[in-house]
């Protein structure tokens, strides 16, 4: 049983509570002065499903400017793979602050830019000699990715996936089909992009069931893509996530990711696989694609990388990257500060955290299949690897049409209630927590949940 339980304020910092504890009613007086500033002087182009005014976080917890404390179920959008203000994280920054904050990678040496290359060389996938480019954020680890494979192939078009999402700057956004408010007004595409159903074995885009599959969401590239619109001559990559993302935190297959590899293999494309959302410990294991015993081309990895300070790497076979001096570099990508948070962030993965999301993530699914039995009408699909699980709602179980407008209530109820979610895909609740989280956080999550899924529907 979860209770709600008074918060020990010490001077500075609050002591570690594992339960969420509502003062005001949200927003409070100071998150609805901050909020009315935002709106004056911040892009509208922002999304703010409510109005959360964070002023501290501690692992898996969140104070807001009134005093509510809640569970943080979204790290972030997963970027928080150590919680917040972890110490270790906290002291490799500072560590490293005090020594020198910034020098420009692209134009001078030092020795964290160096080891941190090395150290993605075995973290990620794969026993062959790789390159890494260091950004700031996933799309720019996505646009990096779109030029080692076109600068090593000289070709100019690329395969995507209906429901992805690889950023929003021209060239990523090519990829990117999410939803169409991230492509209104910006004109056509950069980049000659054809997009294909991703293998949602729940909605089927080839009304196949799970016995009956034979791949036909690859199939269709080589039986028709490549007899139609796109010459397999001419294409330079295929561009996945390894588990979907914004799409609904969809699992495919493992099959599909095998099918993928293979055709890459015979027709000399690139793969690159997208692990922004679903790497550095999210599914249980370094990054998802191990999941499923498949070894990209080139991986994309950011957000949880340096535990919440900006930086991405994408990391290529080193025959890949093989361009000219100048051809692709970034001012602040790879920053020495950023970078100590990372190998901190890698350290703690390997000495417990890895375990703990693989762990944390049985128990939640548990949870949540005890949730979907209760309201088994209107959740379609609990689904999910480690701490990246999705939770899709419907009208109704039979005709598996979705439900947003469900889906947005029920965040809206668990943000009252003290819990911090958000959604993905159509219809679904996203759960991506710290993978600091333990067994009685996850059990509080499910309850507080479940609670909202019956406000929800009761409104």
């Amino acid at each position: 049983m979860c209770f709600f339980k008074e918060v020990i304020m010490s001077a500075a910092i609050p002591t570690l509570t594992k339960f969420p504890q509502l003062i005001t009613e949200l927003p409070g007086p100071k998150a609805r002065a901050i909020v009315e500033q935002d709106h004056r002087y911040v892009s509208p182009s922002y999304t703010r499903p409510y109005p959360l005014v964070i002023e501290r976080g501690w692992g898996a917890m969140i104070q807001d400017v009134d005093g509510n404390v809640f569970l943080d179920f979204n790290a972030g959008v997963a970027v928080l793979a150590t919680g917040h203000a972890h110490p270790e994280i906290v002291a490799a920054i500072a560590k490293q602050a005090a020594e020198f904050v910034h020098i420009a990678g692209a134009d001078y040496y030092y020795p964290q830019l160096a080891a941190m290359a090395e150290r993605l060389q075995t973290e990620t996938p794969g026993d062959f000699p790789k390159r890494v480019h260091f950004g700031n954020s996933g799309a720019e680890a996505v646009e990096c990715a779109l030029k080692v494979a076109m600068y090593a192939t000289r070709r100019p078009k690329f395969i995507a996936f209906f429901n992805s999402f690889h950023g929003r700057t021209m060239g990523a956004l090519s990829l990117t089909s999410s939803r169409a408010a991230q492509r209104l007004g910006f004109g056509r595409a950069a980049l000659d992009v054809t997009h294909i159903p991703y293998a949602n074995c729940l909605r089927c885009a080839y009304g196949k069931t799970p016995d009956t599959c034979q791949v036909e969401c690859v199939k269709v590239i080589e039986e028709r893509l490549f007899k139609t619109t796109c010459p397999k001559e001419e294409v330079a990559a295929v561009v996945v996530e390894a588990v979907q993302g914004e799409g609904g935190y969809v699992v495919p297959p493992a099959k599909f990711h095998h099918e993928l590899r293979r055709l890459c293999d015979e027709h000399d494309i690139v793969l690159i696989v997208d692990e922004v959302q679903s790497g550095m410990g999210r599914t249980g294991k370094m990054f998802a694609i191990e999941h499923f015993g498949v070894v990209p081309d080139v991986l994309c990895a950011a957000k949880g990388i340096a535990s919440g300070l900006p930086l991405s790497a994408t990391v290529a076979r080193a025959d890949l990257m093989n361009w000219h001096v100048g051809a692709h570099a970034s001012t602040f990508g790879g920053n020495p500060v950023a970078i100590a948070a990372s190998l901190k962030t890698f350290e703690l993965l390997h000495n417990g955290l890895l375990r703990n999301a693989a762990e944390m993530g049985e128990r939640m699914l548990g949870g949540l299949r005890l949730v979907q039995a209760k309201y088994a009408d209107r959740i379609a699909d609990v689904r999910g690897l480690g701490l990246m699980i999705g939770v899709e709602f419907v009208t109704d179980r039979r005709s598996l049409t979705p439900d947003p407008e469900l889906r947005n209530r029920i965040e809206q109820e668990c943000f009252r209630r003290g819990l911090i979610v958000l959604g993905a895909g159509e219809s679904t609740i996203r759960f991506s927590p710290p993978l600091v989280i333990d067994a009685e956080q996850v059990d509080c999550a499910v309850e507080i949940f479940s609670e909202a899924i019956g406000a929800a529907l009761n409104a």
